[in-house]
């Protein structure tokens, strides 16, 4: 293959989020011919991939070349911070900003180290311990909070390999206003809430009755799983498969966020802001692409839309 025609091969698979196909089509060719550009793609996939261990062997080979590479700093930041070296990835994410000034997402690293540093040397203190039982206790209400009917939180997430696509790291209070400062919207308390015991998933309920039929013959929609709040997998609210990428990509309407991604390509659970304002709490609503986009009105909020959620056995007629 020529080179030429490798490197657009790889830019394609990773625009398609095909990590895996990446590694193996690298892995193929020796070690001693893979040059700087092609063992940066390699080590960016298994970033992509979770394999941060072997990110960071792969970005030490290349290390020299990558001295004065913003991105080479970038990424080899990230594959330590996501190994909890916080120190190393502070250098890197540093290195990164000296070279290339002002990039949003290396700042946003350094904060997150920061905070995360910062709690780790504080002292526990009356006033720490007292948080964390607060903590604890607004989990708690929570989990109460989603449990009627048919909604129990504790059984409510999917344990699958696949659901990890929409489950990001934990997420902090700066994250989150980091996130709706880029969404321009605020987020309602119900779905942060539910986000900071659990970041994004597959529920075992994946239907909800609309009372009407959708484009597909059904008085129920599917959703294929809740984006989580962050930017670090593809199916998170800022990440390369989330809100904004659907919104630009399947032209919504632009009312708000999208949520929920579905079965059917195209269709969509967005919070629908146009009631009570950017700053308001959002209805739910469903976009049937196939339907030229139309709106079907699902719930009043958040909350009341994850109460609704039912399991396949109680929707077939």
């Amino acid at each position: 293959m020529m080179r030429d025609d490798l490197i657009a091969k790889l830019d394609g698979l990773h625009e398609a989020d095909e990590f895996e196909e990446i590694v193996n089509t690298i892995m193929e060719i020796p070690a001693e011919d893979r040059d700087y550009e092609l063992t940066s793609h390699l080590g960016r996939a298994m970033n992509n991939l979770e394999r941060y261990e072997e990110a960071v062997e792969q970005f030490l080979t290349i290390a020299e070349e990558g001295q004065d590479d913003p991105l080479w700093h970038y990424r080899t930041g990230l594959a330590y911070y996501y190994l909890e070296r916080y120190e190393d990835a502070r250098r890197e994410f540093e290195l990164a900003d000296k070279l290339d000034p002002g990039d949003e997402d290396t700042l946003e690293f350094l904060e997150w180290i920061a905070s995360k540093t910062a709690e780790e040397s504080a002292p526990e203190s009356r006033e720490e311990l007292k948080a964390e039982s607060e903590s604890q206790a607004e989990a708690s209400l929570v989990k109460s909070s989603f449990s009627p009917q048919n909604t129990d939180m504790n059984d409510f997430w999917e344990d699958s390999e696949h659901a990890n696509e929409y489950i990001s790291k934990p997420v902090t209070d700066e994250q989150i206003s980091s996130v709706e400062e880029q969404l321009v919207f605020k987020l309602p308390a119900s779905y942060i809430n539910m986000m900071k015991i659990h970041n994004g998933g597959i529920p075992h309920a994946t239907r909800y009755p609309v009372g009407q039929p959708t484009s597909h013959g059904k008085d129920y929609i599917v959703i294929s799983g809740i984006f989580g709040i962050g930017r670090d997998k593809p199916k998170s609210l800022c990440g390369k498969r989330g809100s904004r990428y659907m919104v630009e990509n399947y032209n919504y309407p632009e009312i708000g966020v999208v949520i929920c991604d579905c079965p059917s390509v195209g269709d969509a659970v967005m919070l629908d802001y146009r009631p009570a304002g950017n700053d308001g709490e959002p209805e739910v609503i469903y976009v049937d692409r196939e339907s030229n986009n139309k709106i079907i009105k699902l719930a009043d909020n958040f909350e009341a839309f994850i109460q609704g959620l039912m399991k396949a056995e109680n929707t077939e007629g």
